[in-house]
C-alpha cells in the first residue's frame, strides 16, 4: 500500500503549474487533496477533473497574503476531513528586474507572497500538527535560494528566506513533524508571465527553453510525502540535466 494514500493534502497555488500537477499525481495515489488559490474557477475544474478521475479533491479560494485567509483555509480542511497530514506551501511570483528599475510594487508583492506566505501556512498548520503529533510541511523553494543572478536578486532574497524557514522548522519541531524544502530549477508554469520588465522577460524565455515539466517537481513532491513517518527528506534539488545553474 502507498504511504499516500489516505493522507489528507493541502496545496496552495494549485491552480496551475507545480501545484495543478502535485494535486493530480497525489490524487491518482489515493490522498484527499485540498486545493487553494486565488483563482477559484481554475480550482473548481480542476477540482471536478479530478474527482471525475475517482479520485478526492475539495477546493477553496486563498489568498495565501492574507493570515486570516491561510487559516481560514486550514481551518476548512481540518472541520472536513478531522486531521491534516501535508501542507505543500507553494504559491508564489516571480516578477523579475533589475534593482535599478524600481519596481518596488513588485518587490513588495514578492516579499508578501513568497515569504508572508510560508510564514502563513506554518502559522495556520502548525499548532494542529503539533496537537496530533504529526504531520509534514513542504515549502516551494528554488534554485535561486542558492545563487543569486542579475535581475532576479529581491526573488532569490525571497527563496534564500524560505530555505532559511523551513531549516529553522525543521529543527524546532524535530521529532513528529517532517519539514521538507524542495527547490526547482527552470520549470513549466505561468510564473513568467508575471514579469513586467521586458529585458528579463527575454532572458527569461530564453531560460526556460530547457524547462522542466511540472509533473517532475510533482514527483519529487510525492517522493517526499511517500516515505515512512521516520524518514524526512530534508532538501531537494531538481533541475534539467542540461542546466548550468
Amino acid at each position: 500500500m502507498s504511504n499516500i494514500s489516505g493522507k489528507i493534502i493541502l496545496i496552495t497555488g494549485a491552480s496551475s503549474g507545480i501545484g495543478e500537477a502535485t494535486a493530480r499525481l497525489l490524487a491518482a495515489q489515493g490522498a484527499t487533496v485540498v486545493l487553494g488559490a486565488r483563482r477559484l474557477e481554475r480550482l473548481e475544474s480542476l477540482a471536478a477533473s479530478i474527482n471525475e478521475a475517482g479520485g478526492i479533491a475539495v477546493c477553496r479560494a486563498l489568498d495565501v497574503t492574507r493570515r486570516e485567509d491561510t487559516q481560514a483555509f486550514v481551518d476548512f480542511a481540518e472541520q472536513r476531513f478531522g486531521r491534516i497530514d501535508v501542507i505543500i506551501n507553494n504559491a508564489g511570483v516571480m516578477p523579475l528586474s533589475k534593482l535599478d528599475a524600481l519596481k518596488i510594487d513588485e518587490w513588495d508583492r514578492m516579499i508578501d507572497v513568497n515569504i508572508r506566505g510560508v510564514l502563513h501556512g506554518i502559522a495556520a498548520g502548525l499548532p494542529l500538527m503539533q496537537r496530533q503529533r504529526s504531520g509534514q510541511f513542504i515549502n516551494i523553494a528554488s534554485i535561486g535560494a542558492y545563487a543569486v543572478s542579475p535581475t532576479a536578486a529581491v526573488y532569490c532574497a525571497t527563496k534564500y528566506a524560505v530555505r532559511a524557514i523551513s531549516e529553522g522548522l525543521r529543527q524546532e519541531v524535530g521529532g513528529d513533524i517532517r519539514v521538507t524544502l524542495i527547490s526547482p530549477g527552470v520549470t513549466e508554469s505561468e510564473l513568467a508571465d508575471s514579469i513586467s520588465d521586458e529585458g528579463a522577460r527575454a532572458v527569461m524565455n530564453d531560460f526556460r527553453r530547457i524547462a522542466l515539466p511540472a509533473e517532475a517537481i510533482a514527483r519529487a513532491i510525492v517522493y517526499a510525502v511517500e516515505q515512512p513517518a521516520d524518514v524526512d527528506v530534508s532538501e531537494l534539488v531538481v533541475r534539467p540535466t542540461a542546466s548550468p545553474y
